[in-house]
């Protein structure tokens, strides 16, 4: 196409973390380097991101918790019909995507399926097969998951890092304490993530039972459909944990942490684990999916849902300044040799270029 403009549509389902950072990242560079953006999802995204506000078009769809809505992938239809690319985020948006034929369709996976064996989880491979051959270019957030795209048969799978933006800091560490009620000496622990299964936050709740003696405050940021159930462990076992609920300070928060702590059972490139070891903070992290190739040696790296793993590292992490020193020092380095923004950014259109051959 010889259009002096090119153009994309990003698709996304409901979200309140990664995915929908990692969209309206794309559109703020997208929109930078001269390319028409449109974004389709559920209006909830965009008053929570924002991606009107970084230059894009928005078209509401209803893509939420069943995958083959065909409504939604009738709107996308009439939706997407003048743009040379369309790029869907996550698996919802993607079989729906699919659904509504328009290519060439470019996906990226940014999560593995962990739902139980059962109907649903039949469900949910039948999408994952679908979009896996469906799509011209798989982009896929870390290995395990270029793997698991081609397994399906996926065509065309690269591994594709997603850069976490870069975390601005708006409080001092005292103000951030000081508005947690914390004592100038009480060690915080900061986790970051959707109250939900996957963040294992059942063991990070067991561990914290047993840090009564260090005077440890561990709050957690974050809401999500596991609330209830999570407030009724920790009152159960009288763990130091307050759930905050869905916090914009993040940054802030991670900032002030003496450790920043992340026990979920599976993610690719998890932005928190990013945000923590840019701003200098030793991190605690489970030894899953994508951790490891990320973090290597910037992080302490503990067995997912081993609550003695996590208690032995934090313990020695908050009792130890030198060896907290030196982890925060590794991860700081690790960090340096990471893709920015930008350098993500330029990938994706290249890829985009290359599926259209529309010039930037």
């Amino acid at each position: 196409m010889s259009r002096s403009t090119p153009s994309v549509a990003l698709i996304l389902a409901t979200s309140t973390g990664g995915i929908g950072v990692h969209v309206r990242m794309l559109v703020d560079g997208l929109t930078r380097r001269g390319w028409s953006v449109l974004v389709g999802g559920p209006p909830a995204t965009d008053d929570l991101f924002g991606f009107t506000q970084g230059g894009a078009t928005f078209v509401p769809a209803k893509i939420a918790g069943n995958v083959a809505d065909p409504l939604a992938a009738a709107t996308l239809w009439r939706a997407t019909r003048a743009v040379d690319v369309v790029h869907a985020h996550g698996l919802r948006a993607a079989v729906v995507s699919a659904m509504a034929g328009r290519r060439p369709l470019v996906v990226t996976w940014h999560n593995m399926v962990l739902t139980p064996a059962g109907p649903r989880r039949r469900t949910l491979a039948v999408g994952e097969m679908t979009v896996a051959r469906a799509a011209t270019v798989t982009l896929a957030a870390s290995e395990d998951l270029a793997v698991r795209v081609r397994e399906l048969g996926g065509r065309d799978v690269r591994y594709a890092p997603v850069a976490a933006p870069v975390p601005e800091v708006h409080h001092t560490v005292d103000e951030v304490r000081g508005a947690l009620g914390l004592e100038p000496d009480r060690p915080l622990v900061v986790s970051v993530g959707r109250l939900h299964r996957q963040k294992g936050y059942e063991t990070l709740i067991e561990a914290a039972a047993r840090w009564t003696e260090l005077q440890v405050l561990v709050v957690v940021a974050g809401g999500g459909p596991d609330e209830a159930a999570l407030r009724t462990l920790i009152a159960d076992r009288r763990a130091p944990v307050r759930l905050l609920g869905r916090r914009t300070d993040v940054p802030d928060l991670l900032a002030a942490a003496d450790l920043v702590v992340l026990t979920s059972l599976w993610e690719a490139r998890s932005l928190v684990a990013q945000e923590a070891l840019l701003l200098g903070r030793p991190l605690v992290a489970s030894s899953v999916g994508g951790l490891p190739k990320l973090l290597g040696d910037g992080a302490r790296m503990v067995r997912a849902r081993d609550v003695d793993a996590l208690d032995a590292a934090v313990r020695l992490l908050l009792t130890n300044p030198r060896e907290s020193a030196d982890l925060a020092g590794r991860g700081r380095a690790r960090a340096a040799g990471w893709p920015t923004p930008d350098d993500m950014v330029n990938e994706v259109a290249a890829v985009y270029q290359e599926v259209t051959g529309v010039a930037r």
